[in-house]
């Protein structure tokens, strides 16, 4: 029996994705744990991969397809022995699917009934995705000549009918245009008439490919009138007649957007800035960078920093929370999700407990998550979760920011730049190397004397840097 392969849920938010890339064609044979797809969801774009074993026998949902349903059958795969061309589709109410416009007919020849009421083809020997395919274009199974086992007709002889071979079709198709479901709804979106486009699939059908490269030619201009100027660019009125492009947003970006404005329209944010010498900690991080050269490890000023946070929630619990309405969780360890910039978005991959790992098992774990993030290829495990968020931008030289809790969690630490700065210690005016840190806390579950109490152990905790070894 055939195997249905659906659209999977690889986030807990995940309603929907967008089906990026096919990695297999029809015919494959496929072995479990096989990447078959890449599928671009609400976080990032992961790779699909089989868990059953068989040949590819059909792609439902063509590579670009976007907003495809969680539970979606986009493939159906054959089992061994089992004949490709006889796997069928799923029905309509287990893939959903848009309906091909429908083309009207010539008055001279009777549009055909509907399949539910036409039982001219259910005594004839075919395949159910031949019968399937007859049904959507309308082909009479009975005037067809099957390749199949005992005369069976299969897929194949349906669309070398579509095609012109058989003249009995070809008079039944001569006005009806044979395109893929998705390739009709993108030329109605364009305003592209089907009859215009030429198809590159089976038996002339057109496929998207077909409809993206298709460009439509210029109305020509009535006898009596000028041909009118080159409309000028549409932009919007409050684009002040700058030209711009339009960028699509990738469903990344869309999520970004939502849950940053759900976040500064429902979390009532508190923000807390300290100032903290760094001279300690750069001094710590170059001796320990020396000890570790044997090894391969060199750490980073963010490496420490995280260290430092999850030790200093530790010390605070009562920030290391998360609001849900009538009550708060207080979690016993600190998973710090680290903002990572990657080419679809913010992502942020997580050190868990955090606070009782090494600075060398944080230094490696980091940089193992920022190139899978920038790659794209991060699993749900490592970005789903997280107790509070730490964003650096202090590499690119930000002095200081305020940045926007990611809930459910409690808080993030926003990181400036280090400084030389004019600094007074042990009341003498002296130089010295400073940056700023800022916490943003979810006032309903923190107040601000405990976001305070955790600045303060983050810079006690960064200018004695000892505390971090052990």
């Amino acid at each position: 029996m055939a195997i249905e392969l659906k659209m999977p849920a690889l986030s807990p938010t995940m309603e929907e994705g967008t089906l990026a890339r096919w990695l297999v064609k029809v015919g494959d044979e496929i072995a479990s744990g096989d990447i078959m797809a890449e599928i671009e969801t609400d976080k990032a774009t992961m790779e699909f991969e089989a868990v059953d074993e068989g040949t590819l026998a059909a792609i439902l949902v063509e590579e670009g397809t976007e907003n495809v349903s969680v539970g979606t059958v986009i493939a159906m795969l054959a089992e061994e022995g089992e004949d490709v061309s006889d796997v069928s589709a799923p029905s309509a109410d287990a893939t959903p699917a848009p309906t091909p416009a429908p083309t009207p007919e010539p008055a001279a020849t009777p549009a055909p009934a509907p399949a539910n009421s036409n039982h001219a083809n259910d005594d004839v020997k075919a395949s159910p995705l031949a019968r399937r395919i007859a049904v959507n274009e309308g082909v009479d199974l009975s005037s067809l000549e099957g390749s199949g086992p005992k005369g069976r007709i299969v897929k194949s002889d349906v669309e070398a009918a579509i095609g012109g071979g058989s003249p009995q079709t070809v008079a039944r198709s001569r006005n009806r245009v044979i395109a893929s479901p998705l390739a009709r709804k993108l030329a109605a979106d364009a305003g592209y008439t089907l009859g215009e486009i030429s198809g590159s699939g089976p038996g002339g059908r057109i496929i998207k490919a077909d409809v993206d490269a298709f460009t439509p030619a210029p109305a020509a201009p009535k006898k009596d009138e000028a041909a009118p100027a080159p409309a000028a660019a549409k932009q919007p009125a409050n684009d002040l007649d700058a030209p711009y492009e339009e960028l699509k947003l990738n469903n990344v970006r869309k999520v970004i957007a939502r849950r940053l404005t759900e976040a500064k329209q429902t979390v009532p944010h508190i923000y807390l800035t300290v100032d903290i010498r760094l001279d300690a900690l750069l001094k710590l991080r170059s001796e320990l960078n020396a000890a570790l050269e044997a090894d391969g490890v060199k750490l980073s000023v963010n490496d420490l920093i995280i260290k430092a946070l999850a030790k200093a929630l530790t010390r605070e619990p009562q920030c290391n929370v998360s609001f849900q309405g009538d009550v708060m969780h207080q979690y016993s360890r600190a998973d710090i999700s680290v903002a990572v910039a990657a080419p679809s978005g913010l992502i942020t991959p997580i050190i868990r407990d955090a606070g009782r790992k090494s600075l060398a098992d944080i230094s490696a774990e980091m940089k193992e998550l920022a190139g899978k993030a920038r790659d794209g290829k991060l699993q749900p495990h490592e970005y789903q979760g997280g107790t509070a968020s730490l964003s650096n931008l202090g590499m690119f030289g930000t002095k200081q920011f305020d940045a926007v809790i990611n809930p459910p969690q409690g808080m993030i630490l926003a990181v400036g730049a280090g400084e030389k700065r004019p600094y007074v210690v042990d009341d003498e005016l002296t130089v010295a190397t400073v940056m700023s840190a800022t916490g943003s806390f979810d006032h309903r579950a923190i107040d601000g004397v405990d976001g305070a109490k955790l600045m303060d152990q983050l810079r006690t905790l960064i200018e004695n840097p000892m505390g971090l070894v052990v």
